[in-house]
């Protein structure tokens, strides 16, 4: 395979990931801002720290509030990560490899955009409840998932593509229990209060794990559903449980079975095992803030051997 052909693929599954998470984050933070007594910045800054836009936000706007922080992480064109800029790259990307994907991925792909540039239009931001315009996103990035795993053949492209999306997801169900860490912890008083575990059931909703939660474990504790959502092997949308499918994804394009053949291989699979072996008690004990971030910058890393392994040959990339 073309690494620009790999490359593209990979970049659009990211893009794609990274809209419908904004679109969860939006979501969540909106069910908790209903939930706190907080006041509109401290209720919608870490939303905008945690997904690491916050130096950009600040060169753009004097002050924190709802509708501004929910147009420049949904709509704003000078944001590179915003939902409709993220549609407009997936969009490019897979304009840019058309002839590798099918016709039903293709006009998936354009109904979300159309859809995300309506709502640009429509100014939705000032809507007084956006929620159902970002569950739209979620469902049509959702069901473009579903296209793409039915109607493509499992080449190095398909897995490609499910790198991308796989380590997308790992990082920002990482960044959605730093929302948590963010707007709860700065306030040691409200630990173990109904407002703390309406706020943990929130989170959980808003990466779609509340019912799997609740089979495996009932009651709602934070070690639990940090438990759930870092280490669980079986649930998709666990970073442990992204790693592996990524492992064997890449397993499958370089033909390796054990151990590993390029950096890429190699961090990742060392990043893996370390989850399997881990044990909540002791990453709360050393702090979840500080390994969520030890993790993030571990998984920028993995991206970069990705990159460095497979796709230095092209000169001209679409992507961040």
């Amino acid at each position: 395979m073309l690494s620009r052909v790999a490359n593209t693929t990979y970049w659009m599954n990211r893009y794609i990931e990274r809209a419908e998470n904004y679109a969860r984050f939006m979501d969540v933070n909106f069910n908790l801002a209903l939930e706190s007594p907080t006041d509109s910045m401290e209720q919608w800054k870490p939303l905008v720290v945690i997904t690491g836009d916050w130096p950009l936000y600040e060169s753009l706007y004097k002050t924190v509030e709802k509708r501004q922080v929910i147009y420049f992480l949904g709509f704003d064109p000078k944001n590179p990560n915003s939902i409709y800029s993220c549609i407009t790259k997936a969009r490019e990307n897979a304009r840019a490899i058309r002839p590798e994907i099918t016709k039903e991925v293709w006009e998936q792909i354009n109904s979300i955009y159309f859809f995300v540039k309506n709502g640009l239009e429509k100014n939705r931001w000032k809507k007084d409840d956006p929620r159902s315009f970002f569950k739209k996103i979620r469902e049509g990035c959702q069901l473009l998932y579903g296209i793409f795993d039915s109607t493509i053949t499992r080449n190095e492209g398909w897995h490609f593509g499910k790198i991308g999306q796989l380590l997308e997801r790992a990082d920002k169900t990482s960044r959605v229990i730093d929302v948590k860490y963010h707007i709860l912890l700065s306030s040691s008083k409200a630990v173990g209060t109904p407002l703390d575990l309406m706020q943990w059931a929130a989170l959980l909703k808003s990466v779609s794990a509340y019912d799997m939660y609740r089979k495996k474990y009932g009651k709602l504790t934070a070690l639990n559903i940090s438990e759930f959502l870092i280490l669980d092997k079986t649930f998709p949308r666990s970073i442990l449980f992204c790693l592996i499918d990524a492992e064997k994804s890449l397993y499958a394009i370089t033909g390796n079975s054990d151990g590993f053949t390029n950096n890429a291989e190699k961090q990742l699979g060392k990043l893996k095992s370390e989850l399997e072996f881990a044990e909540i008690e002791d990453i709360f004990n050393s702090g979840l803030h500080e390994y969520i971030d030890s993790f993030q910058d571990r998984l920028n890393a993995i991206s970069t051997h990705i990159y460095e392994s497979f796709f230095t040959t092209e000169v001209k990339q679409i992507q961040v």
